[in-house]
């Protein structure tokens, strides 16, 4: 039992697995996994032990059957390692008086990502050990240098970072990895859509706003009618509405959306004076030639220098484990008295993987940054003399300026209801149109309610699709 046997199956190396991973499926249970998430999280990178001992265990020959998910995981895992050791060029940023944060980092043009995207942030400063995903609320298309996320102060490393913005910064470090999200704006097929949220979780909607404002200028680009019904808990928190408009370059073409908003106040049964709310911030940030904008790990045409990364890596893989096996573990085999060790043969396989994909990764990476950088020279090489803090009136509150067409048309699309909440049930079955979607995120008890509606055979039109990132 306790043997580790030079021929055959290891037993001991089987039990170390085990061992290893009976903490990660502790850790994984939802009270842990959510009461306390770095505990998870670090916890799981013992994954690498696992399988190592897992390998060393079952041997090279039943280490073929799980080989095709290892290679493609170890090829996905160091590309978005060599992403995320990159700085990021952080333009600016946005401080809303209900405790939203709006990040602008610059990007590419060449970077495409679809609506409702996350990106991983990592604030060397506050933490270097973490990365939190945030929704990104920008369009690649509307703003085609520049990538945003929405960051809703709720724990210790986003009020750590509320407080390094408002403490008048030259710059920011940043570092990023991402964004990943769907592969297509499949939302864009309804007659209608009918867009659910609660608190910060309008985040992932105002991508979307932003994707049906870009549209529009298509020709023969059927518009859907767009009902945007939000639950707030105080009225400082309409200042989300904020960042359905980009923070420059808004165009005008907003007010040709069917677009409705219903925003309920369920704390506060007036509205109150504008006085009583901080004003908005926007913070530009100095540039540094250290950072580099945002771009696709392997620039426009990843696909091909993906393919190309995953052949190259599987053959020279192939070509180095036969030199190894003709010239090396073969005559030992037959020409000694001696056998080859077991667990051996598995450690040459798994060190061969990983020069092989290390070698091929590295050199495609190298060339796509040089590529990217080309691209990125407009932007990186934009330069603002000093760090400037603009402060603002948010236009939701009695008493506010309207200073251009896109938000005069977004004020008047939007109807405040103060002291109530919305009656989901009879929005969503009043509705004529024959193909309705209908988005939720929020809260889990206001999800499913709307869920349960669509789900009630009560109308045929209603098409549900939830939006969570809770763990």
């Amino acid at each position: 039992m306790v043997e580790w046997s030079k021929t055959w199956v290891s037993n001991v190396a089987g039990v170390i697995a085990i061992v290893i991973a009976m903490p990660m499926w502790v850790t994984s249970l939802p009270q842990f996994r959510r009461m306390k998430f770095e505990l998870f999280f670090y916890t799981h990178h013992l994954y690498l032990l696992y399988i190592f001992f897992y390998v060393l265990h079952v041997g090279d020959a039943y280490f073929c059957m799980i080989f095709p998910g290892i290679f493609l995981f170890l090829i996905d895992r160091y590309l978005r390692f060599l992403q995320s050791r990159q700085r990021t060029a952080l333009l600016s940023a946005r401080i809303l008086p209900c405790g939203l944060l709006e990040l602008n980092f610059s990007k590419t043009p060449g970077l495409y990502y679809n609506p409702t995207s996350i990106l991983f942030v990592n604030v060397p400063r506050i933490s270097k050990l973490q990365w939190h995903p945030f929704t990104v609320s920008s369009n690649c298309n509307m703003e085609i240098d520049e990538l945003s996320v929405v960051i809703k102060c709720q724990g210790s490393w986003s009020d750590k970072l509320y407080k390094e913005l408002g403490s008048s910064l030259d710059r920011l470090q940043v570092s990023t990895e991402g964004p990943y999200g769907p592969t297509s704006s499949h939302f864009l097929r309804h007659e209608c859509l009918v867009l659910v949220s609660g608190g910060s979780g309008i985040t992932p909607f105002i991508s979307i706003i932003r994707e049906i404002i870009f549209q529009i200028q298509k020709p023969n680009f059927k518009v859907p009618r767009v009902i945007m019904i939000c639950a707030f808990k105080n009225s400082a928190d309409l200042a989300m509405l904020d960042l359905l408009l980009p923070i420059s370059g808004t165009p005008p073409q907003i007010s040709q959306i069917q677009l409705q908003i219903e925003a309920y106040i369920t704390r506060e049964e007036e509205q109150p004076m504008t006085e009583t709310h901080k004003p908005l911030q926007t913070i530009w940030f100095k540039p540094s030639p250290l950072d580099s904008p945002i771009s696709a790990t392997l620039g426009p045409n990843n696909w091909l220098w993906l393919g190309a990364i995953i052949s190259s890596s599987f053959l020279l893989f192939l070509l180095l484990l036969g030199i190894v096996t003709r010239y090396y573990i073969y005559p030992i085999d037959h020409n000694t008295e001696q056998i080859y060790h077991f667990s051996y043969r598995a450690l040459w396989d798994m060190f061969l993987v990983c020069v092989c994909i290390f070698i091929v990764s590295s050199v495609v990476f190298l060339w796509c940054k040089k590529q990217n950088a080309r691209e990125g020279n407009r932007i990186q090489n934009r330069e603002i003399a000093t760090p400037v803090t603009s402060q603002g009136v948010s236009p939701w509150f009695s008493g506010a300026e309207l200073e251009s067409l896109p938000h005069q048309s977004l004020v008047q699309a939007t109807k405040v209801h103060f002291g109530s909440r919305p009656d989901f049930k009879k929005t969503l079955l009043d509705l004529k149109e024959s193909d309705v979607g209908v988005l939720a995120c929020g809260p889990r008890k206001m999800r499913h309610d709307v869920a349960k509606i669509c789900a009630s055979g009560l109308a045929q039109n209603l098409h549900f699709e939830s939006i969570s990132f809770t763990l």
